[in-house]
């Protein structure tokens, strides 16, 4: 256990001192709110869709964050390209199954993109992910209802039929590569209060992936260094969404290594 949470640490300064380009094919609703918190994490956002510049754009990218929230073909299309030429280049993946389970091309295009791009890490909600790996759950727009098995079940079935990381977040994260499994107790019920920290959380994993080559770690560390940013967040806004949601992007910039080895709640199983 201290040894990962010693290597998550290190890993955030690593993130500081290399700066690496994020490729973000996200929805509308929180492109703002991932570009600030890519560069409040320490490394540097860039957000592009269109099918004529993914490829070189992912030449350049540490990582590539693909987001089904506001997804139309032609974008589903772009981002399978993108994520081929990812995985070309050795470029991690991440993979946001947003509403999978809510409509049926919202299902068929996170699976579509499973099928045909090596993901490195999928996080998501308990609802998308059961759907993907036919458990039975209710999603409703993008949030998880119920699923009719609990969350390390559901994700390391995922993990094992396409061979990646699978990351469930709720009030405590679950991760699992199909052999390890870890628990992740940080975060606060503010998060639940914002629209977009999901999505945000995707691209701090992503960061932490630019820099360690091991999906697992990565997503374990990027889910843990942004629960401790929302809890200090709160400690700061009380319950004010407003202010937490300013706050939170204080607080990702003010991480430090310190306060990842101090503060870290991890399980290892």
């Amino acid at each position: 256990m201290a040894d990962t949470i010693t290597t998550i640490a290190r890993d955030l300064s690593s993130i500081r001192a290399r700066k690496p380009l994020i490729h973000s094919m996200t929805n509308f609703v929180v492109m703002n709110e991932t570009a600030n918190a890519t560069l409040c994490i320490g490394a540097l956002p860039i957000m592009s869709h269109a099918i004529d510049e993914v490829e070189e754009m992912v030449g350049i990218s540490g990582a590539l964050v693909l987001n089904i929230g506001t997804l139309t073909q032609e974008w589903v299309t772009a981002m399978e390209v993108a994520g081929k030429a990812a995985n070309a280049r050795g470029i991690p993946v991440i993979l946001d199954p947003v509403g999978a389970g809510a409509s049926r091309l919202r299902t068929d295009s996170a699976k579509r993109l499973l099928d045909n791009v090596k993901i490195s890490v999928v996080r998501g909600n308990a609802g998308e992910v059961a759907t993907l790996v036919g458990a039975a759950a209710e999603v409703r727009g993008v949030e998880s209802i119920s699923s009719s098995e609990p969350a390390g079940v559901i994700a390391g079935r995922l993990a094992s039929a396409y061979g990646c990381t699978v990351a469930i977040t709720g009030a405590v994260d679950v991760v699992s590569d199909g052999r390890r499994k870890a628990s992740v107790s940080n975060g606060d019920v503010m998060l639940s209060k914002v629209v977009g920290t999901g999505c945000m959380s995707n691209v701090i994993v992503a960061a932490f992936a630019a820099v360690n080559d091991d999906p697992f770690v990565a997503a374990v560390g990027g889910l843990a260094a942004f629960g401790i940013a929302g809890e200090m967040a709160a400690m700061v806004s009380g319950d004010r969404p407003g202010t937490f949601h300013v706050e939170l992007y204080n607080e990702l910039y003010a991480l430090t290594s310190a306060d990842i080895a101090a503060k870290a709640k991890i399980a290892l199983e």
